[in-house]
């Protein structure tokens, strides 16, 4: 049983669970009755709130004070909910009463809302009454208003029937046109009721007088200008002016028919005067053609222009069917007469027609021409380009057109519409273009042979300066020369003609090539016809150690080879570039000059594989002298040897002539040099393996000499340069894997080979990549007896899987060097250095 303080306890508690509301809730409350006193927060710890009023001991002094405050304010709070509370009782009973007046608040409304209802129907009903005979009126007169409209259509439709008639017959067109433009714009009215039979009777009629003006206007315009009675004068001007507008008003098909006929009326005379039998007729006198149409349009403008409206553009449609004619008899008689037509004739007609085409594209608009057929094709304006120097590139910059740069500046850059007259004429000397790629064919032949001629009689350039080129002065000569020709063909066609073109100058690309540069270079003595490859290449040492090799003209040709080279590489890719936007679009990918610049590729690559070989050719007379040497008699270390003073002499000598050859052509430098290390390198350590019985001292004085000339080819892009330029870290790797390889193996060579175990884990050790043949060669260099060499051989062929299968490195299981052939190493080492 609980005591009474355990049940004020739970009362406690149960208060203070009633007194927890849910955050909304007491979220509204905090803001309808904002409060700042501690008593009222959600969180009030009474503990921390007596700390507040008695924070310190001496406070407690006023204790009495606070509790009398607290007692009032409770006092206060009970007064205020004993008011609260009373107030409450009464809300009952008022709340009943406010909901019973509320209710019959709503029946009287919802009374009042019925009543407004049934007398708006009753209102709606009373509108409806009101309103039935105004529509039935309103519908009456709007039939008959329709009704009157009609009738006045039929009475204008039948008098201008029989206007039409008694006009036609008295041929008074001038009337006739514009009464029968209103009589066809009423009979539009009547389009719904062509089943009734009078209305199709006199849309029949309106029809057949149509029919009846046509051939009545035509029959006019006959006996007007056709015939031996022909009567045109003063008399019927107006007439047959007045007869144009009724045409205008007629079916199309009677304006075409009749446009048609007065056309070829107005060029039968020309068909007569060139004629296929006609000397005037032939290419040398076309000027006739153009001249003839000239002064037939000048004098129908004069004489007959009046008669027609200015829409049906009469003058512009004698043009157009005369081009038509021109195009079809030039055909015709070409074909015929073929053998006698020669490039100059063709592009002397050629030039004619097209100046022709382009006067008649500023005169007319070729509107005619379009009929039916869709927009013309805009062509944007190219930008002003700037002029090329003669050994620049001709595709970059240049213009294609004859205007020059300041007259292209003052153009206006606006789309070009591509006038339908273009090529009207023109087109029919297509077929015969052949005759003008062969001619251009022999034209390539005849300048590659000059090309040829200048070439021995004057030599390459050489470069004299930086600013100036030893490119070739032919290369520019012939891109200027296919440009010309390229030029000149589009503006005659940008069809297949292109495309043979283009094969023409992919041929003579080739012959350049081959003919102009490769056939140029200096041959060797002892060098086979092939450039190829180093194995075309076979060394012969001449008597006293001299071989032949290139003077410093030839290498001064060989790099202006180089140079044309790749200048016309790099010109063939704009070339390709210009001609695919030359030809006709469907036929731009079969434009691919990749092979020809291939071929020139293949030319840089035999230019440099030309250099290397006779810089090899140079070097081999001090290799020679290097591998017959006596080492075994070498007593001491001294200066670098002569071999390697030779070595260096000879790439001090050659390689700023090729260098400064090569200026404008840096990267081939680069090859050239990573070329000749590639080779110069194993040349080198072969020539090492021929040296023989190397004592330790000679071992020493050629290590020397390697470190020496691996100095000298690290050096070799900027040998002789004021200017020096850091070696391409490419170019040094090479150089640093090849001569640490000799360094290494010299090093071998100097060690004791006492233990054997010891000699071939040091081999190892320092010639990782090595395999037994080179390792038998250093044996060979130590000029060990064959039994040694056996013992040593078996020892490494049984290292050598312990090898491999520590990645190349045996280091493990290798034994130091004896410290005496240690100690002497050093001792070189330091002594290389102090020397270099």
């Amino acid at each position: 049983m609980a005591t009474v303080d355990d049940d004020d306890l739970l009362e406690d508690e149960h208060l203070e669970s009633l007194l927890e509301f849910p955050i909304e809730v007491q979220e509204a409350i905090d803001q309808m009755l904002p409060s700042d006193d501690p008593l009222d927060k959600t969180d009030f710890n009474p503990i921390d709130y007596i700390n507040t009023l008695f924070p310190t001991e001496q406070s407690l002094a006023n204790i009495d004070d606070v509790v009398g405050k607290i007692r009032h304010k409770i006092r206060r709070l009970d007064d205020d909910i004993r008011t609260v509370v009373r107030g409450q009782t009464n809300v009952g009973e008022d709340g009943k009463l406010a909901l019973e007046e509320a209710q019959k608040a709503i029946q009287e409304l919802f009374a009042k809302i019925i009543d407004i209802k049934d007398k708006a129907e009753k209102s709606e009903e009373m509108v409806k009454e009101i309103t039935r005979d105004i529509k039935q009126l309103d519908h009456a007169k709007k039939n008959l208003t329709g009704s009157i409209t009609t009738l006045n259509h039929l009475h204008m439709l039948v008098g201008g029937v029989d206007s039409l008639t008694s006009l036609t017959r008295r041929r008074q067109y001038g009337e006739v046109a514009n009464l029968l433009q209103g009589v066809l714009n009423v009979l539009d009215h009547f389009q719904k009721y062509m089943s009734i039979p009078q209305i199709k009777q006199l849309a029949d009629r309106v029809k057949q007088i149509q029919s009846e003006l046509g051939t009545q206007i035509q029959a006019d315009f006959e006996e007007a200008f056709q015939g031996a009675g022909a009567k045109y004068g003063p008399g019927n001007q107006r007439q047959l002016k007045e007869a144009c507008f009724v045409v205008s008003v007629l079916d199309s098909k009677v304006k075409k028919d009749l446009l048609s006929w007065f056309v070829k009326l107005q060029l039968s005379e020309y068909l007569v005067l060139f004629g296929e039998n006609q000397d005037v007729a032939w290419l040398d006198k076309i000027d006739r053609r153009y001249t003839w149409i000239k002064r037939t349009l000048v004098d129908f403008e004069e004489k007959f222009g009046h008669l027609f409206p200015p829409d049906w553009e009469v003058s512009e449609r004698i043009c157009a069917e005369f081009c038509d004619i021109t195009r079809r008899e030039l055909g015709n008689i070409m074909a015929k007469r073929r053998a006698e037509i020669d490039v100059k004739l063709l592009l002397f007609a050629i030039q004619r027609t097209t100046n022709f085409e382009a006067l008649i594209a500023k005169r007319f608009t070729g509107v005619t021409l379009q009929e039916g057929q869709p927009k013309p094709v805009v062509r944007p304006s190219s930008p002003p380009s700037i002029p090329f120097e003669e050994s620049s590139n001709p595709f970059e910059g240049a213009s294609d057109g004859e205007t020059t740069p300041s007259e292209e500046s003052k153009v206006d850059q606006k789309p070009q519409i591509l006038s339908p007259f273009s090529g009207i004429i023109s087109r029919c000397f297509e077929a015969h273009l052949s005759i003008y790629i062969e001619s251009q064919d022999r034209n390539l032949a005849e300048l590659i042979n000059r090309f040829l001629e200048d070439l021995r009689q004057h030599g390459t350039p050489r470069m004299e300066s930086e600013e100036s080129s030893n490119v070739l002065p032919s290369c520019a000569d012939l891109f200027v020369f296919y440009k010309k020709c390229m030029v000149q063909c589009s503006q005659l066609s940008t069809g297949q003609p292109m495309l043979d073109l283009t094969r023409t100058f992919q041929k003579y690309l080739r012959e350049y090539a081959h003919r102009v540069l490769l056939t140029n270079l200096p041959k060797m003595a002892s060098q086979n016809t092939g450039i190829s490859s180093a194995s075309g290449l076979i060394q012969s040492i001449l008597k006293e150690g001299e071989v032949t090799k290139f003077t410093e003209e030839e290498q001064c040709r060989v790099c202006s080879i180089l140079c044309s080279a790749e200048y016309c590489m790099e010109t063939s890719q704009q070339l390709e570039e210009k001609l695919r936007e030359k030809v006709n679009k469907e036929l731009s990918l079969q434009i691919d000059l990749n092979p020809e610049q291939d071929t020139f590729h293949n030319v840089i690559s035999s230019c440099i594989q030309v250099l290397v070989q006779d810089l090899e050719i140079a070097c081999e007379p001090a290799l020679v002298a290097m591998s017959k040497m006596s080492w075994s008699t070498i007593e001491a270390v001294g200066d670098q040897s002569g071999y390697v003073t030779a070595l260096t002499s000879h790439l001090k000598h050659n390689l700023p002539i090729i260098r400064d050859n090569l200026a404008a052509s840096r990267k081939y430098f680069t090859q050239f040099c990573l070329k000749f290390a590639n080779t110069f390198i194993p040349k080198f350590i072969n020539h090492l393996f021929k040296c023989k019985n190397i004592s330790t001292v000679a071992a020493e004085q050629l290590l020397l000499d390697t470190h020496s000339l691996k100095t000298v080819l690290l050096d070799l892009p900027s040998l002789g340069s004021q200017i020096i330029r850091k070696a391409p870290a490419s170019f040094t790797k090479i150089v640093v894997k090849g001569m640490t390889k000799a360094e290494m193996m010299l090093k071998v060579v100097m060690s004791l080979h006492d233990p054997p175990q010891g000699f071939v884990d040091n081999y190892i050790r320092l010639l990782s990549d090595s395999d037994i043949n080179e390792f038998q060669k250093v044996l060979e260099m130590k000029g060990l007896r064959r039994g040694d060499q056996s013992n040593l051989l078996e020892i490494y062929r049984a290292r050598i899987p312990v090898s491999m299968a520590l990645g190349g490195h045996s280091e493990m299981s290798v034994t130091s060097t004896p410290e005496p052939e240690s100690s002497r190493i050093k001792k070189l080492e330091k002594l290389i250095k102090k020397r270099l």
